[in-house]
């Protein structure tokens, strides 16, 4: 059975997959969406740590990363063997590129007549007031430790099929930014969502089709891997 492993964004926890991970369940997947640790002396490989732990000896995985999750998801594909790796309104990395530099690196410009101080209109303006709500209570502060300064350890991205998929209302990173950087640093063009940011509140049934399609596309894997 392909199992999904859901990696969540800065400042969350698995809980933001919660709409996500019964949607693929019905669908007939596994699904694992841990929490990261959110602690100063975690670093990348100690995220990458984490997901594969939940994830263990199970066969025929899908690795799917949200916003800062991209930066852990390659790391995960490199070790394990994946089917597909998929990012959604992602940051994505460039080999040696510590993730508190990666704003700067890639020119990003917040979204005009957006009010970054602005939790609500930012990350959850197209989610419920009932469920904003609550992701707000469950929010866990990730500090800028090592998994922030310390380099992207990785010098090439791992040889498996990778999909962007990229959400058209987002407005913490504009669709013509996520664009540019995704075809820079992938040569990806992405695919498109209608959606805000935290897709997987907005719009859960909508990114599991996609995924789901995604992975009719590519195959399921072998279950003797």
């Amino acid at each position: 059975m392909t199992i999904f492993a859901l990696i969540h964004g800065a400042g969350d926890s698995g809980w933001y997959w919660h709409l996500v991970e019964p949607a693929l369940r019905e669908r007939g997947y596994d699904v694992v969406a841990p929490d990261l640790p959110a602690d100063e002396s975690a670093n990348l490989q100690t995220y990458a740590d984490t997901v594969i732990e939940a994830i263990g000896d199970r066969a025929g995985v899908v690795v799917v990363a949200q916003s800062f999750g991209a930066f852990t998801a390659p790391l995960v594909s490199d070790r394990i063997q994946t089917v597909l790796l998929v990012l959604v309104a992602a940051m994505i990395p460039a080999p040696g590129e510590p993730p508190d530099d990666w704003w700067a690196n890639t020119g990003y410009a917040p979204v005009a007549d957006v009010p970054q101080d602005d939790v609500i209109a930012t990350y959850y303006h197209d989610v419920s007031p009932e469920l904003a709500a609550e992701a707000l209570r469950r929010g866990r502060e990730h500090p800028s430790g090592r998994a922030g300064r310390e380099p992207w350890p990785l010098r090439t991205w791992p040889d498996v099929p990778t999909r962007v998929l990229l959400c058209r209302e987002d407005r913490l990173f504009a669709p013509s930014f996520l664009r540019r950087v995704s075809r820079e640093r992938l040569g990806i063009t992405p695919d498109e969502i209608e959606s805000g940011h935290c897709v997987a509140l907005s719009h859960p049934e909508e990114l599991a089709d996609r995924l789901s399609e995604y992975l009719a596309f590519y195959g399921d894997a072998p279950t003797n891997w």
